[in-house]
Order: C-alpha cells, then sequence, then structure tokens
C-alpha cells in the first residue's frame, strides 16, 4: 500500500504566513519582513521575485487558467494581474487558506483545496501550470505510471489547443554535480545517481521530460531555462537564445532549502562556461520551464 504524506513546511510557519496576509500588508510591509527574516520557507512564499518566472510571457488575453498546486500563491499573483480566469487548487486546505486570505479581493479567482486527481472541475482552460509539481506525482497519482498518468490527467482539463506549463528541476542540473544536494530529498548526487533511494519524489533530465510529455500525448514542446533556477530566476533562456561568451548566466545562489548542506566542488561559473563553449548548456541547466500544446 502507498505511504500516505502531507506536503507543507509546517504549522508554525504557514500559520504565520497566514498571519501575515490576514493584516492586509502593503508591499512595503512584505519587503521589510523579507529583509527581517531570510527562512527559505518565508522568502520563497512571499517574494515578489517568483513572479519573474511567468511575467514576462504574453499570455492570450482573458484566458482561463488551472493552477495546479498553488502553494501559498506566489504565481498565482501573476495570473491575476494579467485578468486571467484563475482557477487554483492546492493539496492541504490551510495553504489553500493562504491564497483566499492573499487575494480576497480578487473576484476572477476560485481557491479549492484537496488532490487535483478528486476535483470534479468540468471546466476547460487556456492554460494548466504544474509549478513544483509533477516532481510529486510518484506520492499522490495513483497508477504504474504515476508521472505520465499525472500529465494526461491534467491534459483532460485543457480545450484543444491548450497548453501545459511545467516548472521543475532539472535532475541533472549543474548545480546538483557541485554539491548541492537534491531540492526535495536533501541528499548530494542523488539525482545525478537517477535516484537510487527513490520514494517517490524524482525530477527528470531535459530528453526524459520531453519523452514523458511526448507519451502522454502532447505536442509543441518547448524548452526555456530559469537561471539560477526556476524558484528564483533572474534570467530566462531558451532554445533560440542560448546563454553566449557575450551574455554568461548566472550561476546557482542562495537562497536555497538547505544551504547548510550544499558543497562547492567546483566554481559553477567557470563549468557553466565551459558548457556554454561547448554547446550543452541546456543538459545542465538547473531548471526547466516547458509549454506543451494539448493535440
Amino acid at each position: 500500500m502507498k505511504k500516505k504524506y502531507q506536503y507543507n513546511d509546517g504549522d508554525d510557519i504557514e500559520d504565520y504566513i497566514f498571519s501575515i496576509y490576514k493584516n492586509n500588508p502593503s508591499e512595503q510591509e512584505i519587503e521589510e519582513i523579507l529583509v527581517s527574516n531570510n527562512t527559505w520557507a518565508v522568502q520563497y512564499h512571499l517574494s515578489p521575485d517568483r513572479k519573474n518566472l511567468l511575467s514576462w510571457y504574453n499570455f492570450k488575453e482573458k484566458a482561463s487558467i488551472l493552477e495546479v498546486g498553488a502553494g501559498c500563491g506566489a504565481i498565482t499573483g501573476i495570473f491575476l494581474e494579467k485578468r486571467m480566469d484563475v482557477t487554483a487548487v492546492e493539496l492541504t486546505k490551510r495553504r489553500a487558506d493562504i491564497i483566499r486570505e492573499r487575494y480576497k479581493d480578487n473576484k476572477n479567482l476560485k481557491v479549492y483545496d484537496g488532490n487535483i486527481h478528486k476535483q470534479r472541475l468540468t471546466q476547460k482552460f487556456d492554460y494548466v501550470t504544474l509549478i513544483g509539481v509533477l516532481e510529486y506525482a510518484g506520492r499522490f497519482t495513483k497508477g504504474e505510471q504515476p508521472f505520465q498518468t499525472m500529465l494526461e490527467e491534467n491534459k483532460r482539463f485543457l480545450k484543444k489547443g491548450g497548453e501545459i506549463v511545467i516548472a521543475i528541476e532539472n535532475k541533472l542540473g549543474l548545480k546538483y554535480w557541485r554539491g548541492a544536494p537534491e531540492d526535495h530529498v536533501n541528499r548530494i548526487f542523488e539525482s545525478i545517481e537517477g535516484y537510487p533511494n527513490y520514494d517517490g519524489i524524482r525530477t527528470f533530465s531535459r530528453k526524459e521530460l520531453k519523452d514523458l510529455l511526448e507519451s502522454a500525448g502532447f505536442q509543441d514542446i518547448r524548452f526555456y531555462y530559469p537561471i539560477p533556477d526556476y524558484k528564483f530566476c533572474y534570467e530566462i533562456f531558451s532554445d533560440e537564445y542560448l546563454p553566449t561568451k557575450k551574455n554568461r548566466i548566472t550561476p546557482y545562489l542562495f537562497p536555497s532549502p538547505h544551504p547548510s548542506e550544499s558543497y562547492n566542488l567546483f566554481n559553477e561559473r567557470y563549468v557553466a562556461e565551459s558548457l556554454q563553449d561547448a554547446g550543452i548548456f541546456e543538459n545542465f541547466a538547473n531548471s526547466f520551464l516547458v509549454f506543451a500544446r494539448n493535440g
């Protein structure tokens, strides 16, 4: 029987985040909190830098979007600012309540809590997002091929021609070779060794992720490369615009979920430049942002 898991950052920290938004903080007050509290969870859920991942993208006008695994709503704000019709689904009620409180003045937002596979949604959407979600399919999706099943299950929510948007770590990301522990299981070299201690969580190489999307029936698969990774990105490259000698990438820097456990086995900037010169940067980017079309 598959174990039951509940993903959160701890009751105390999430209650704290809820209390922040209960008090209707201004942008300046949020900035002051971020300066005074540099813990990973606070930075990850509150930082406006999280919006960099998708604020640049030209979504369709008046589009509908299903945000699967919306967390505490750090990305949700982008879609609301773009005046999209937003449906956010979050596994835990506490996090869903944070989203509700955070954006309580927005009429174009619906929030549901619980597993996406148990939601009785009848609407078809222009976009479905899996931002830091696909890697958990082995824990929350039934079946022999949970990762493909998760993609297929979410594809049914898309309109014909609609797009799935995925952000996920690269299992061969340069920071992991350098000695950073795998983001989810906090073990060094876990992903580049192929997850020998696999327990329901895993990420994928570029080829593996592309093959997985194609097996689930997606087409027109487009890869982007958020630097230093998708959580806190400050540059985004694509297959049409890769970094060159004139445009060197920024190496992975903190914040990190496990900073005390990280090693520095080499100078990441120098190695990144060597990979760029060799024309294989895209296989070692720390994260992927992927758009893929439904049929």
